[in-house]
């Protein structure tokens, strides 16, 4: 069963979100709020897998109850409600970890694809939002800056499949750029992960971006590596 918590100010929303959700067999309301500090209370006394998160609400608005969620131990996921009309909230709470974005007059089998989507550990944002979103707020490193030193630990394949990664490919889609299985692609972007300390493959964008791997405007470009060898397929 996946539990699910609904932030927003306005009671209509919760309730209409509510309804839709408790109708699915594998999926459950546990609490609701109307504010993002009782968002944060409720992340952790009700234990929620997927937090649908309003950015606009009072007391605390959902950004920061973002921040504060996923800063804490094992947190849930979230999944922001947008009108995506304030951009520069979107992007900042994807450098804060969400998991997706949502319109908030999504269909009721889209919102609960959606949940079941990131309550499995994926992410959830059309690649020309996430790319729209991060070549207007982007901040890149100087001429010649030193690269972070995490990213040292990558090889040279795991860098590139960072690249295909930030250019919005789906695994299936880099499987067929480097002639590789599926499943070694789920390796490599769970390596990259691991090495760089981020949650999901949103935050892998704006990290591409930022330290300047990717930068606005660019075209994909074939890639060049070494054969794959016998050890590039998982055991």
């Amino acid at each position: 069963m996946i539990r699910v918590v609904i932030a927003d100010d306005q009671e209509l929303v919760r309730e209409g979100f509510r309804m839709i959700i408790d109708r699915e067999d594998d999926l459950e309301v546990v609490g609701q709020a109307g504010d993002g500090q009782a968002a944060i209370e409720l992340a952790r006394s009700a234990s929620p897998d997927v937090v649908l998160m309003d950015l606009r609400m009072p007391r605390m608005d959902g950004l920061e109850a973002t921040r504060r969620i996923l800063a804490a131990p094992g947190p849930p996921r979230i999944l922001v409600l947008t009108t995506f009309d304030r951009n520069d909230y979107l992007y900042a709470a994807m450098k804060a970890g969400a998991s997706g974005f949502l319109l908030k007059d999504v269909r009721r089998g889209q919102l609960t694809e959606a949940i079941r989507t990131v309550a499995t550990g994926e992410a959830l944002l059309a690649p020309a939002i996430t790319r729209r979103l991060i070549e207007d707020f982007v901040r890149l490193p100087p001429p010649g800056g030193r690269v972070p030193d995490r990213f040292k630990d990558l090889t040279e394949r795991e860098a590139g499949v960072l690249r295909l990664v930030a250019y919005g490919l789906s695994n299936t889609e880099i499987a067929a750029e480097l002639f590789v299985a599926e499943t070694t692609v789920k390796t490599h972007v769970g390596r990259i992960l691991g090495k760089l300390a981020l949650r999901d493959r949103v935050q892998a964008v704006v990290i591409a971006y930022e330290t300047g791997l990717i930068r606005p405007g660019d075209r994909l470009r074939p890639l060049k590596f070494p054969a794959a060898s016998s050890t590039d397929e998982p055991a």
